[in-house]
């Protein structure tokens, strides 16, 4: 990635293209420009055919200087730097802070592209690529420009496991207001990597995350539960609540919406009330406990399964899971 800085101090994240995309890349399009030179060419000499030899070689000149030299500099200006051989693979031309080229600055590059390109066989072209950090000729050093990739491999999202059907429900009643994105973010990346870690080197990270989410939370780190299945029943409780809060402010649009409509009703008169308030109830106490009371009524049976859980050997457990699965000491 580039360290690109724009004027308002925004870092750019573009790839420059290395040698062998943009060698390709111009292998077509010279192809290309070849082949309709050859083609004007023979065209002309066949209409040129009468005049003199200083009137052909005069028309030769010209017909090199607008096939060659005149149409890449059109071209590049008017696809804001993608020809026909950089769109095939996946490159564009922008300028140093990440525009889009004009006309001067592909006139700079067709006129030097002429000298590094036709005129040397593309050898300075290729020295001057291998020496720049970010693989520039001097075409693009004078203009200003750089060679950027369009198309640029995505890495797949994976998804966060879900925690163990125990744990559904348990921290409803955690404060998630305090935990900074980063350790979100943090956690994330570890729980969607956790399988490819060393066990070692995993428990450990999982351990370090987890007091951090506990002293950002406030509450005490729960007995006899493991550190990854703590982060994965968080992370759960974190998009339910979301979820939640989403589809909560989806179901209120039409409650909204309703009002205007529930508002001329009492002038009808009064047979229309009736088959009104009905509607009214059903949808408002139908969501009260869905959105509400429900998920977050767990916590009150946390404090029940705690001591249901462990059997008739209950009082030696309790006392012995904070250190079993305590991954943050207790204050």
């Amino acid at each position: 990635m580039s360290d690109l800085v724009t004027g308002d101090a925004v870092v750019l994240g573009l790839r420059p293209a290395r040698l062998p995309s943009r060698a390709l890349a111009i292998c077509l399009d010279l192809a290309v420009y070849v082949t309709g030179y050859v083609l004007v060419t023979v065209g002309l000499t066949l209409a040129t055919a009468s005049l003199d030899p200083a009137a052909q070689a005069a028309v030769a000149v010209a017909s090199v200087l607008l096939v060659l030299v005149g149409v890449p500099i059109a071209v590049e200006t008017l696809s804001h730097g993608r020809s026909l051989g950089k769109l095939a693979c996946g490159l564009r031309v922008v300028r140093d802070d990440g525009g889009p080229i004009r006309f001067r600055h592909a006139l700079v590059r067709g006129a030097l592209g002429v000298v590094e390109l036709l005129l040397t066989f593309g050898t300075v072209a290729v020295v001057a690529s291998l020496v720049s950090a970010r693989g520039r000729r001097l075409g693009d050093v004078f203009a200003g420009t750089l060679v950027v990739r369009e198309r640029v491999p995505g890495a797949p999202v994976m998804p966060v496991p879900p925690p163990p059907p125990w744990l559904a429900g348990r921290f409803g009643g955690l404060d998630l207001s305090a935990v900074p994105d980063g350790l979100w973010l943090a956690i994330r990346q570890y729980l969607t990597r956790m399988n490819q870690l060393d066990p070692q080197v995993g428990a450990a990270m999982a351990a370090r995350l987890a007091d951090d989410l506990v002293a950002c939370t406030g509450a005490p780190p729960p007995a006899g539960v493991p550190a990854a299945a703590f982060l994965m029943a968080v992370v759960h409780e974190r998009q339910s609540r979301d979820a939640a809060r989403a589809f909560g402010a989806a179901s209120t649009a039409p409650v909204a919406g309703a009002g205007p409509v529930f508002g001329p009703a009492p002038t009808v008169g009064g047979p229309v009330p009736a088959p009104v308030t009905a509607p009214v109830t059903a949808p408002v106490t139908a969501p009260a406990p869905a959105v509400g009371p429900v998920p977050y009524a767990a916590p009150a049976s946390h404090a029940a399964p705690a001591p249901a859980t462990p059997p008739a050997a209950a009082p030696a457990a309790p006392v012995e899971s904070p250190r079993a699965g305590g991954f943050a000491p207790p204050a």
